[in-house]
Protein backbone atom coordinates (compact mmCIF):
# COMPACT_ATOMS: atom_id res chain seq x y z
CA UNK A 1 0.00 0.00 0.00
CA UNK A 2 1.11 3.40 -1.22
CA UNK A 3 2.23 5.97 1.74
CA UNK A 4 -0.40 8.77 1.89
CA UNK A 5 1.64 12.00 -0.12
CA UNK A 6 1.95 15.06 2.45
CA UNK A 7 1.89 18.41 1.14
CA UNK A 8 2.44 21.92 3.08
CA UNK A 9 0.08 24.76 2.87
CA UNK A 10 1.07 28.10 3.13
CA UNK A 11 -1.92 29.84 5.83
CA UNK A 12 -1.17 33.11 4.22
CA UNK A 13 -1.63 33.02 0.28
CA UNK A 14 -2.32 29.18 -0.19
CA UNK A 15 0.94 28.06 -1.91
CA UNK A 16 1.97 24.33 -1.89
CA UNK A 17 5.50 22.77 -1.39
CA UNK A 18 5.99 19.17 -1.38
CA UNK A 19 8.14 20.00 1.90
CA UNK A 20 8.29 22.21 5.08
CA UNK A 21 10.27 25.64 4.75
CA UNK A 22 10.19 27.98 7.79
CA UNK A 23 9.77 30.74 5.11
CA UNK A 24 6.98 30.66 2.09
CA UNK A 25 8.80 31.53 -0.79
CA UNK A 26 5.57 32.86 -2.30
CA UNK A 27 4.65 35.37 -0.21
CA UNK A 28 7.35 35.81 2.55
CA UNK A 29 5.43 34.32 5.78
CA UNK A 30 7.11 33.03 8.49
CA UNK A 31 6.07 29.73 10.40
CA UNK A 32 3.01 30.02 8.06
CA UNK A 33 3.02 26.35 6.63
CA UNK A 34 0.91 23.65 7.88
CA UNK A 35 0.82 19.44 7.18
CA UNK A 36 -1.95 18.92 5.09
CA UNK A 37 -3.15 16.21 2.98
CA UNK A 38 -3.57 16.99 -0.67
CA UNK A 39 -7.02 17.90 -1.64
CA UNK A 40 -8.65 14.51 -3.01
CA UNK A 41 -12.57 13.18 -3.35
CA UNK A 42 -13.97 10.95 -0.63
CA UNK A 43 -15.25 9.11 -3.18
CA UNK A 44 -15.36 8.52 -6.86
CA UNK A 45 -18.69 9.97 -6.93
CA UNK A 46 -18.19 12.98 -4.83
CA UNK A 47 -16.93 15.81 -5.95
CA UNK A 48 -13.52 17.48 -4.80
CA UNK A 49 -14.12 20.96 -4.61
CA UNK A 50 -17.27 23.45 -3.55
CA UNK A 51 -16.96 24.91 -7.20
CA UNK A 52 -17.48 21.58 -8.42
CA UNK A 53 -20.32 20.34 -6.45
CA UNK A 54 -22.64 23.62 -6.93
CA UNK A 55 -21.95 23.04 -10.36
CA UNK A 56 -23.45 19.29 -10.15
CA UNK A 57 -26.23 20.80 -8.18
CA UNK A 58 -26.83 23.39 -11.17
CA UNK A 59 -26.85 20.33 -13.45
CA UNK A 60 -29.46 18.47 -11.56
CA UNK A 61 -31.93 21.14 -11.31
CA UNK A 62 -31.99 21.70 -15.22
CA UNK A 63 -29.92 24.96 -15.41
CA UNK A 64 -26.70 25.38 -17.37
CA UNK A 65 -23.00 24.67 -16.44
CA UNK A 66 -20.65 27.27 -15.29
CA UNK A 67 -18.55 25.04 -16.80
CA UNK A 68 -19.64 25.43 -20.54
CA UNK A 69 -17.68 27.48 -22.77
CA UNK A 70 -18.90 30.10 -24.41
CA UNK A 71 -17.82 32.32 -27.48
CA UNK A 72 -16.78 35.71 -27.25
CA UNK A 73 -19.10 38.60 -27.82
CA UNK A 74 -18.16 42.46 -28.95
CA UNK A 75 -18.10 44.96 -25.99
CA UNK A 76 -20.51 46.63 -28.13
CA UNK A 77 -23.04 44.24 -28.86
CA UNK A 78 -23.54 44.05 -24.76
CA UNK A 79 -26.55 45.58 -23.99
CA UNK A 80 -26.70 48.65 -21.57
CA UNK A 81 -27.54 47.57 -18.26
CA UNK A 82 -28.61 49.86 -15.15
CA UNK A 83 -28.05 48.58 -11.86
CA UNK A 84 -30.55 50.57 -9.29
CA UNK A 85 -28.86 50.04 -6.04
CA UNK A 86 -30.91 48.87 -2.77
CA UNK A 87 -31.06 51.78 0.06
CA UNK A 88 -29.47 49.84 3.46
CA UNK A 89 -31.59 51.67 5.85
CA UNK A 90 -28.22 53.41 6.65
CA UNK A 91 -27.29 56.17 5.11
CA UNK A 92 -23.79 55.77 6.11
CA UNK A 93 -23.61 52.20 4.85
CA UNK A 94 -24.64 53.48 1.91
CA UNK A 95 -22.31 56.05 1.50
CA UNK A 96 -19.40 53.63 2.07
CA UNK A 97 -20.75 51.29 -0.92
CA UNK A 98 -21.03 54.35 -3.18
CA UNK A 99 -24.25 54.63 -3.12
CA UNK A 100 -26.47 51.84 -2.03
CA UNK A 101 -26.53 47.83 -1.89
CA UNK A 102 -25.63 46.14 -5.63
CA UNK A 103 -27.83 43.68 -6.28
CA UNK A 104 -25.77 40.34 -7.05
CA UNK A 105 -22.36 41.96 -5.23
CA UNK A 106 -20.17 39.90 -2.59
CA UNK A 107 -19.22 42.03 -0.08
CA UNK A 108 -16.51 41.18 2.53
CA UNK A 109 -16.60 42.94 6.20
CA UNK A 110 -13.59 42.46 8.79
CA UNK A 111 -13.06 43.85 11.84
CA UNK A 112 -11.62 42.86 15.30
CA UNK A 113 -13.66 40.52 17.40
CA UNK A 114 -16.27 42.10 19.54
CA UNK A 115 -16.39 45.76 17.09
CA UNK A 116 -19.68 44.98 16.11
CA UNK A 117 -19.85 43.58 12.72
CA UNK A 118 -22.60 40.77 13.53
CA UNK A 119 -24.58 43.95 15.08
CA UNK A 120 -24.57 46.11 12.25
CA UNK A 121 -25.26 43.05 9.60
CA UNK A 122 -28.37 41.97 11.79
CA UNK A 123 -29.63 45.80 12.07
CA UNK A 124 -29.28 46.15 8.13
CA UNK A 125 -30.62 42.79 7.58
CA UNK A 126 -33.84 43.75 9.62
CA UNK A 127 -34.33 46.86 7.69
CA UNK A 128 -34.07 45.46 4.56
CA UNK A 129 -36.61 42.53 5.82
CA UNK A 130 -39.17 45.39 5.14
CA UNK A 131 -39.20 45.02 1.67
CA UNK A 132 -36.97 42.26 0.35
CA UNK A 133 -36.45 38.33 0.84
CA UNK A 134 -33.40 38.05 3.96
CA UNK A 135 -31.51 34.93 4.78
CA UNK A 136 -29.22 35.65 7.81
CA UNK A 137 -26.31 32.43 8.12
CA UNK A 138 -25.28 31.88 11.49
CA UNK A 139 -22.43 29.68 11.72
CA UNK A 140 -21.50 31.07 15.51
CA UNK A 141 -24.64 31.76 17.25
CA UNK A 142 -27.38 29.04 17.94
CA UNK A 143 -31.01 30.27 16.80
CA UNK A 144 -31.83 31.03 20.55
CA UNK A 145 -28.85 33.08 20.88
CA UNK A 146 -29.50 35.13 17.62
CA UNK A 147 -32.90 35.71 19.19
CA UNK A 148 -31.53 37.12 22.27
CA UNK A 149 -29.54 39.56 20.53
CA UNK A 150 -32.50 40.64 18.13
CA UNK A 151 -34.78 41.37 20.89
CA UNK A 152 -32.36 43.40 23.13
CA UNK A 153 -31.27 45.62 19.49
CA UNK A 154 -34.44 45.45 17.93
CA UNK A 155 -36.69 47.74 20.95
CA UNK A 156 -37.89 43.89 22.11
CA UNK A 157 -39.45 42.76 19.15
CA UNK A 158 -37.05 39.91 17.05
CA UNK A 159 -37.80 40.41 12.93
CA UNK A 160 -36.74 36.28 12.83
CA UNK A 161 -38.05 33.52 11.10
CA UNK A 162 -36.15 29.81 10.90
CA UNK A 163 -36.03 28.19 8.05
CA UNK A 164 -36.61 24.81 8.19
CA UNK A 165 -35.50 21.80 5.07
CA UNK A 166 -36.42 18.06 4.08
CA UNK A 167 -34.29 15.29 5.90
CA UNK A 168 -33.56 12.58 3.88
CA UNK A 169 -36.51 10.59 5.12
CA UNK A 170 -38.81 13.18 3.97
CA UNK A 171 -40.01 14.32 7.18
CA UNK A 172 -39.57 18.80 7.53
CA UNK A 173 -36.85 19.21 10.55
CA UNK A 174 -35.32 22.89 11.91
CA UNK A 175 -32.03 23.68 10.64
CA UNK A 176 -28.92 23.39 12.56
CA UNK A 177 -29.64 24.33 16.09
CA UNK A 178 -33.10 25.30 16.45
CA UNK A 179 -35.16 22.93 17.83
CA UNK A 180 -37.45 22.13 20.82
CA UNK A 181 -34.48 23.82 23.05
CA UNK A 182 -33.95 26.97 20.39
CA UNK A 183 -36.86 28.55 21.84
CA UNK A 184 -38.10 29.08 18.49
CA UNK A 185 -40.54 27.80 16.41
CA UNK A 186 -39.34 25.95 12.84
CA UNK A 187 -41.70 27.86 9.74
CA UNK A 188 -42.23 27.15 6.64
CA UNK A 189 -40.44 30.10 4.35
CA UNK A 190 -43.14 29.97 1.62
CA UNK A 191 -45.95 29.70 4.47
CA UNK A 192 -48.15 32.72 6.03
CA UNK A 193 -48.04 33.55 9.71
CA UNK A 194 -50.08 36.26 11.58
CA UNK A 195 -47.31 39.08 11.93
CA UNK A 196 -49.39 41.56 14.26
CA UNK A 197 -47.78 43.40 16.88
CA UNK A 198 -47.11 41.31 20.26
CA UNK A 199 -46.60 42.65 23.65
CA UNK A 200 -43.37 43.13 25.15
CA UNK A 201 -41.01 40.71 25.52
CA UNK A 202 -42.15 38.87 22.50
CA UNK A 203 -41.55 38.11 19.78
CA UNK A 204 -43.11 40.03 16.08
CA UNK A 205 -42.08 37.12 13.17
CA UNK A 206 -41.43 39.38 10.29
CA UNK A 207 -42.23 37.00 7.21
CA UNK A 208 -39.22 38.12 5.27
CA UNK A 209 -36.48 37.43 7.37
CA UNK A 210 -35.08 33.75 8.07
CA UNK A 211 -32.72 32.72 10.22
CA UNK A 212 -30.25 29.38 9.44
CA UNK A 213 -27.55 28.06 12.23
CA UNK A 214 -25.70 26.46 9.83
CA UNK A 215 -22.00 25.49 9.31
CA UNK A 216 -21.98 23.15 6.32
CA UNK A 217 -21.18 24.59 3.04
CA UNK A 218 -23.33 22.21 1.06
CA UNK A 219 -26.70 23.17 3.41
CA UNK A 220 -26.23 27.27 3.05
CA UNK A 221 -26.19 26.39 -0.78
CA UNK A 222 -29.28 24.26 -0.72
CA UNK A 223 -31.16 26.92 1.28
CA UNK A 224 -29.71 29.63 -1.02
CA UNK A 225 -30.72 27.78 -4.04
CA UNK A 226 -34.38 27.10 -2.60
CA UNK A 227 -34.89 30.38 -1.00
CA UNK A 228 -33.56 32.64 -3.48
CA UNK A 229 -33.43 35.48 -1.09
CA UNK A 230 -32.73 39.00 -2.18
CA UNK A 231 -30.13 39.67 0.77
CA UNK A 232 -28.01 37.08 2.36
CA UNK A 233 -25.61 37.27 5.47
CA UNK A 234 -22.82 34.51 6.00
CA UNK A 235 -21.49 34.95 9.86
CA UNK A 236 -18.65 33.89 9.19
CA UNK A 237 -16.88 32.51 6.34
CA UNK A 238 -14.28 30.94 8.65
CA UNK A 239 -16.46 29.06 10.35
CA UNK A 240 -18.06 27.06 7.61
CA UNK A 241 -16.86 23.94 5.65
CA UNK A 242 -17.37 22.23 2.44
CA UNK A 243 -17.23 18.28 3.49
CA UNK A 244 -15.08 16.77 0.80
CA UNK A 245 -12.25 18.79 2.28
CA UNK A 246 -9.77 17.23 5.07
CA UNK A 247 -8.71 20.73 6.14
CA UNK A 248 -10.52 22.49 9.21
CA UNK A 249 -12.70 25.23 8.71
CA UNK A 250 -10.98 28.69 8.43
CA UNK A 251 -8.10 26.79 6.40
CA UNK A 252 -6.86 28.50 3.35
CA UNK A 253 -8.36 25.45 1.08
CA UNK A 254 -11.88 26.04 3.00
CA UNK A 255 -11.37 29.75 3.00
CA UNK A 256 -11.07 29.68 -0.52
CA UNK A 257 -13.89 26.90 -1.78
CA UNK A 258 -16.47 28.15 0.04
CA UNK A 259 -16.00 31.98 -0.92
CA UNK A 260 -15.47 30.72 -5.00
CA UNK A 261 -18.97 28.64 -4.04
CA UNK A 262 -20.91 31.44 -2.75
CA UNK A 263 -19.88 33.79 -5.44
CA UNK A 264 -21.05 31.52 -7.84
CA UNK A 265 -24.18 31.66 -6.24
CA UNK A 266 -24.77 35.14 -5.27
CA UNK A 267 -23.67 36.15 -9.17
CA UNK A 268 -26.38 33.23 -10.84
CA UNK A 269 -29.01 34.36 -8.32
CA UNK A 270 -28.32 37.89 -7.88
CA UNK A 271 -28.02 37.82 -4.44
CA UNK A 272 -26.42 39.97 -2.12
CA UNK A 273 -24.08 38.32 0.08
CA UNK A 274 -22.34 40.07 2.55
CA UNK A 275 -19.49 37.61 4.43
CA UNK A 276 -18.05 38.10 7.79
CA UNK A 277 -14.18 37.72 7.87
CA UNK A 278 -12.03 37.13 10.50
CA UNK A 279 -8.61 39.04 11.69
CA UNK A 280 -5.10 37.92 12.36
CA UNK A 281 -3.93 39.27 15.34
CA UNK A 282 -2.09 41.75 12.85
CA UNK A 283 -5.21 43.25 11.83
CA UNK A 284 -5.42 42.04 8.60
CA UNK A 285 -8.07 39.73 7.23
CA UNK A 286 -7.69 35.87 8.32
CA UNK A 287 -7.52 33.60 5.78
CA UNK A 288 -5.46 33.56 1.74
CA UNK A 289 -5.45 37.23 -0.20
CA UNK A 290 -7.49 35.59 -2.89
CA UNK A 291 -10.28 36.29 -0.59
CA UNK A 292 -10.25 39.85 -0.62
CA UNK A 293 -9.56 39.37 -5.03
CA UNK A 294 -13.07 37.47 -5.44
CA UNK A 295 -15.21 39.73 -3.53
CA UNK A 296 -16.76 42.36 -5.18
CA UNK A 297 -16.38 44.94 -1.56
CA UNK A 298 -13.90 44.89 1.05
CA UNK A 299 -15.11 46.63 4.30
CA UNK A 300 -13.43 47.20 7.49
CA UNK A 301 -15.25 47.86 10.59
CA UNK A 302 -12.49 49.51 12.92
CA UNK A 303 -12.79 51.38 16.70
CA UNK A 304 -10.84 51.96 19.70
CA UNK A 305 -12.79 49.49 22.56
CA UNK A 306 -12.53 52.26 25.03
CA UNK A 307 -14.93 54.75 22.56
CA UNK A 308 -17.95 54.58 21.58
CA UNK A 309 -17.62 55.51 17.64
CA UNK A 310 -17.17 52.66 15.32
CA UNK A 311 -15.70 53.69 11.52
CA UNK A 312 -16.33 51.35 8.30
CA UNK A 313 -13.21 52.04 6.14
CA UNK A 314 -13.86 50.75 2.39
CA UNK A 315 -10.79 48.91 1.45
CA UNK A 316 -11.68 48.23 -1.68
CA UNK A 317 -14.98 48.83 -3.66
CA UNK A 318 -15.78 47.83 -7.90
CA UNK A 319 -18.98 50.13 -7.48
CA UNK A 320 -17.53 53.10 -5.73
CA UNK A 321 -14.94 55.07 -4.47
CA UNK A 322 -12.26 53.40 -1.99
CA UNK A 323 -11.05 54.87 1.34
CA UNK A 324 -14.59 56.11 2.04
CA UNK A 325 -15.48 55.57 5.49
CA UNK A 326 -19.21 55.81 7.64
CA UNK A 327 -19.39 57.06 10.91
CA UNK A 328 -21.09 55.06 13.84
CA UNK A 329 -22.04 55.30 17.64
CA UNK A 330 -22.59 51.67 20.22
CA UNK A 331 -25.31 52.61 22.28
CA UNK A 332 -27.16 50.19 24.43
CA UNK A 333 -29.62 49.38 21.84
CA UNK A 334 -27.06 48.59 18.78
CA UNK A 335 -25.32 50.93 16.60
CA UNK A 336 -26.63 54.17 15.29
CA UNK A 337 -25.20 56.19 12.65
CA UNK A 338 -23.47 59.85 13.21
CA UNK A 339 -24.55 62.46 10.31
CA UNK A 340 -22.18 64.67 11.23
CA UNK A 341 -18.67 63.30 12.09
CA UNK A 342 -16.65 66.48 11.86
CA UNK A 343 -18.43 67.18 15.60
CA UNK A 344 -17.53 64.11 16.75
CA UNK A 345 -13.49 64.62 16.06
CA UNK A 346 -13.45 68.50 17.21
CA UNK A 347 -12.70 69.52 20.70
CA UNK A 348 -14.90 72.61 21.81
CA UNK A 349 -13.48 75.87 20.50
CA UNK A 350 -14.55 77.56 23.58
CA UNK A 351 -11.86 76.00 25.63
CA UNK A 352 -8.91 76.30 23.56
CA UNK A 353 -5.16 75.42 25.12
CA UNK A 354 -2.15 75.64 23.57
CA UNK A 355 -0.56 72.76 21.25
CA UNK A 356 -4.54 72.43 19.36
CA UNK A 357 -5.50 73.31 16.00
CA UNK A 358 -7.95 71.80 14.21
CA UNK A 359 -7.03 70.47 10.48
CA UNK A 360 -9.58 69.31 7.53
CA UNK A 361 -9.21 65.51 6.17
CA UNK A 362 -10.46 63.90 3.49
CA UNK A 363 -11.40 60.13 3.57
CA UNK A 364 -12.34 59.33 0.19
CA UNK A 365 -14.82 61.94 -0.75
CA UNK A 366 -16.20 63.05 2.66
CA UNK A 367 -14.23 65.91 4.52
CA UNK A 368 -13.76 65.79 8.34
CA UNK A 369 -12.71 68.00 10.57
CA UNK A 370 -10.35 67.19 13.02
CA UNK A 371 -8.54 68.38 16.29
CA UNK A 372 -4.95 67.74 17.01
CA UNK A 373 -3.28 68.26 20.22
CA UNK A 374 0.47 68.32 20.40
CA UNK A 375 2.04 68.45 23.96
CA UNK A 376 6.24 69.26 23.98
CA UNK A 377 7.80 69.01 27.55
CA UNK A 378 11.16 67.83 28.56
CA UNK A 379 12.59 64.72 27.92
CA UNK A 380 12.60 62.65 31.33
CA UNK A 381 15.04 60.68 30.12
CA UNK A 382 18.38 60.62 28.06
CA UNK A 383 16.41 59.77 24.49
CA UNK A 384 13.36 61.81 23.90
CA UNK A 385 10.17 59.91 23.15
CA UNK A 386 7.86 60.73 20.28
CA UNK A 387 4.57 58.83 20.57
CA UNK A 388 1.30 59.83 17.86
CA UNK A 389 -2.04 58.31 18.67
CA UNK A 390 -3.75 58.65 14.99
CA UNK A 391 -1.20 59.58 13.00
CA UNK A 392 1.70 57.96 11.64
CA UNK A 393 4.48 57.99 13.82
CA UNK A 394 7.06 58.07 10.61
CA UNK A 395 5.53 61.29 9.70
CA UNK A 396 5.67 62.89 12.70
CA UNK A 397 9.48 61.96 12.63
CA UNK A 398 9.51 63.85 9.26
CA UNK A 399 7.99 66.85 10.65
CA UNK A 400 9.93 67.31 13.58
CA UNK A 401 13.10 67.20 11.78
CA UNK A 402 11.82 69.72 9.14
CA UNK A 403 10.90 71.87 12.09
CA UNK A 404 14.48 71.63 13.59
CA UNK A 405 16.52 71.86 10.42
CA UNK A 406 14.28 74.67 8.72
CA UNK A 407 12.68 76.90 11.11
CA UNK A 408 14.87 76.19 14.09
CA UNK A 409 12.65 74.75 16.75
CA UNK A 410 15.01 73.11 19.11
CA UNK A 411 13.11 69.72 19.72
CA UNK A 412 15.77 67.38 19.83
CA UNK A 413 15.80 67.00 23.72
CA UNK A 414 12.11 67.21 24.37
CA UNK A 415 9.61 64.60 24.66
CA UNK A 416 6.11 65.44 21.30
CA UNK A 417 3.21 63.89 21.92
CA UNK A 418 1.06 64.07 19.27
CA UNK A 419 -3.14 62.91 19.09
CA UNK A 420 -5.86 63.29 16.94
CA UNK A 421 -9.09 64.06 19.04
CA UNK A 422 -11.34 60.76 19.44
CA UNK A 423 -8.72 58.59 18.06
CA UNK A 424 -9.70 58.64 14.10
CA UNK A 425 -6.62 57.64 12.20
CA UNK A 426 -5.37 60.32 10.03
CA UNK A 427 -3.36 58.65 7.45
CA UNK A 428 -3.20 61.68 4.21
CA UNK A 429 -0.50 63.98 4.37
CA UNK A 430 -3.06 67.37 3.76
CA UNK A 431 -2.62 67.42 7.46
CA UNK A 432 1.34 67.53 7.80
CA UNK A 433 0.51 71.78 8.23
CA UNK A 434 -1.60 71.34 11.12
CA UNK A 435 0.98 68.70 12.78
CA UNK A 436 3.99 71.40 13.08
CA UNK A 437 1.82 74.33 13.96
CA UNK A 438 0.32 72.12 16.65
CA UNK A 439 4.00 71.26 17.63
CA UNK A 440 5.40 74.88 17.69
CA UNK A 441 1.86 76.02 19.43
CA UNK A 442 2.82 73.60 22.03
CA UNK A 443 6.26 74.17 22.20
CA UNK A 444 5.99 77.94 22.42
CA UNK A 445 2.66 77.74 24.62
CA UNK A 446 0.86 80.39 22.76
CA UNK A 447 -2.79 79.53 21.50
CA UNK A 448 -3.55 79.03 17.78
CA UNK A 449 -6.49 80.97 16.91
CA UNK A 450 -9.37 78.56 17.43
CA UNK A 451 -11.33 80.27 13.67
CA UNK A 452 -8.71 78.97 11.93
CA UNK A 453 -8.35 75.76 10.11
CA UNK A 454 -5.09 74.85 8.49
CA UNK A 455 -4.35 72.83 5.20
CA UNK A 456 -1.07 71.54 3.43
CA UNK A 457 1.21 69.07 2.78
CA UNK A 458 4.42 69.58 4.48
CA UNK A 459 7.95 69.55 2.10
CA UNK A 460 11.46 68.08 3.72
CA UNK A 461 12.43 71.64 2.51
CA UNK A 462 9.99 73.77 4.31
CA UNK A 463 7.72 74.25 1.58
CA UNK A 464 3.61 73.96 1.69
CA UNK A 465 2.83 71.84 -0.81
CA UNK A 466 -0.61 72.00 -2.83
CA UNK A 467 -3.54 69.22 -1.68
CA UNK A 468 -6.15 67.58 -3.62
CA UNK A 469 -10.06 68.47 -2.82
CA UNK A 470 -9.18 71.87 -1.78
CA UNK A 471 -12.76 72.90 -2.16
CA UNK A 472 -14.57 70.67 -0.99
CA UNK A 473 -12.56 71.22 2.21
CA UNK A 474 -13.44 74.29 2.13
CA UNK A 475 -17.08 74.58 2.29
CA UNK A 476 -16.79 71.73 5.17
CA UNK A 477 -15.00 73.89 6.88
CA UNK A 478 -17.01 77.06 6.32
CA UNK A 479 -20.32 74.87 7.13
CA UNK A 480 -19.64 74.56 10.77
CA UNK A 481 -18.27 78.14 11.37
CA UNK A 482 -14.72 78.32 10.70
CA UNK A 483 -13.85 82.23 9.80
CA UNK A 484 -9.98 81.56 8.43
CA UNK A 485 -8.36 78.86 6.51
CA UNK A 486 -4.31 78.56 5.96
CA UNK A 487 -3.85 76.87 2.84
CA UNK A 488 -0.55 76.23 0.33
CA UNK A 489 0.37 78.96 -2.27
CA UNK A 490 -0.55 78.64 -5.65
CA UNK A 491 -4.09 77.52 -5.15
CA UNK A 492 -7.19 79.73 -6.04
CA UNK A 493 -10.72 78.37 -4.43
CA UNK A 494 -13.33 80.36 -4.06
CA UNK A 495 -13.58 82.26 -0.69
CA UNK A 496 -16.92 80.13 0.37
CA UNK A 497 -17.18 83.12 3.13
CA UNK A 498 -13.62 81.93 4.04
CA UNK A 499 -10.50 84.33 4.69
CA UNK A 500 -7.91 82.54 2.52
CA UNK A 501 -4.58 83.00 4.24
CA UNK A 502 -1.99 81.23 1.34
CA UNK A 503 1.66 80.35 2.53
CA UNK A 504 4.64 79.40 0.65
CA UNK A 505 6.45 78.08 3.65
CA UNK A 506 5.78 76.64 7.26
CA UNK A 507 7.46 79.82 8.97
CA UNK A 508 4.76 82.20 6.67
CA UNK A 509 1.64 79.74 8.48
CA UNK A 510 3.02 79.77 11.87
CA UNK A 511 3.00 83.69 11.76
CA UNK A 512 -0.43 83.25 10.63
CA UNK A 513 -1.95 80.66 12.59
CA UNK A 514 -0.26 81.51 16.00
CA UNK A 515 -1.85 85.68 16.74
CA UNK A 516 0.70 86.12 19.90
CA UNK A 517 3.92 85.21 17.80
CA UNK A 518 6.45 87.91 16.76
CA UNK A 519 7.53 88.62 13.66
CA UNK A 520 10.86 88.16 12.89
CA UNK A 521 13.90 90.64 13.18
CA UNK A 522 15.52 92.27 10.29
CA UNK A 523 18.08 89.88 10.77
CA UNK A 524 15.71 87.11 9.91
CA UNK A 525 15.26 88.45 6.68
CA UNK A 526 16.58 86.80 3.78
CA UNK A 527 18.34 88.08 0.81
CA UNK A 528 15.02 89.58 -0.89
CA UNK A 529 14.02 91.15 2.08
CA UNK A 530 10.07 89.96 1.39
CA UNK A 531 10.26 86.04 3.40
CA UNK A 532 11.49 85.05 6.61
CA UNK A 533 14.52 82.87 6.34
CA UNK A 534 14.03 79.05 7.00
CA UNK A 535 17.58 78.48 7.40
CA UNK A 536 17.67 78.67 11.26
CA UNK A 537 20.05 76.20 13.10
CA UNK A 538 18.55 74.91 16.04
CA UNK A 539 19.88 75.79 19.81
CA UNK A 540 21.27 73.05 21.64
CA UNK A 541 19.29 73.14 24.97
CA UNK A 542 21.41 73.71 28.29
CA UNK A 543 21.14 71.66 31.05
CA UNK A 544 19.18 74.40 33.49
CA UNK A 545 15.77 74.53 32.67
CA UNK A 546 15.92 78.24 33.18
CA UNK A 547 17.99 78.25 29.43
CA UNK A 548 15.15 76.87 27.51
CA UNK A 549 13.49 79.92 26.79
CA UNK A 550 17.17 80.82 24.50
CA UNK A 551 16.18 82.60 21.46
CA UNK A 552 17.80 80.56 18.16
CA UNK A 553 20.40 81.78 15.67
CA UNK A 554 19.15 83.00 12.25
CA UNK A 555 21.32 82.21 8.85
CA UNK A 556 23.32 85.20 10.29
CA UNK A 557 24.57 84.97 13.77
CA UNK A 558 21.59 87.17 14.87
CA UNK A 559 18.98 86.31 17.35
CA UNK A 560 15.30 86.13 16.59
CA UNK A 561 12.37 86.28 19.10
CA UNK A 562 9.93 83.95 17.38
CA UNK A 563 11.35 80.61 19.11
Amino acid sequence: MAKPRTIYVCQECGAEFPQYFGRCTNCGAWNSLVETEPIEALTTTRPASAVAWNRNLNAANGEKSEGQPRASVRLSEIADASVARMPSGYAELDRVLGGGIVPGSLVLIGGEPGIGKSTLLLQTASGLAQDSRVLYVSAEESGQQIKLRAQRLLDGHSHIETTQHESPDGNSEPRGDLGSNSGAEARDPKGSEDNSELGEGTLAVEPNFFLLPETDLEAILRELESLKPDFAVIDSIQTIYFSSLTSAPGSVAQVRECTSALMQVAKRENITLFVVGHVTKDGSIAGPRVLEHLVDTVLFFEGDRFASHRILRSMKNRFGATHEIGVFEMIANGLREVANPSELFMGSRDETVSGTCTVVACEGTRPILVELQALVSPASFGSPRRSATGIDSNRLQQILAVLEKRVGVPLSKLDTYLASVGGIRVEEPAADLGVAIAVVSGFRDRLVDPHTVLIGEVGLGGQVRQVSQLELRLREAAKLGFKRAIIPKGQNPPELGLKLIPVARVLDAILEAIPSASSPSPEAIDSGGTQPALSLPPLDLAEDEDDWDDEPLNADGAETDLF
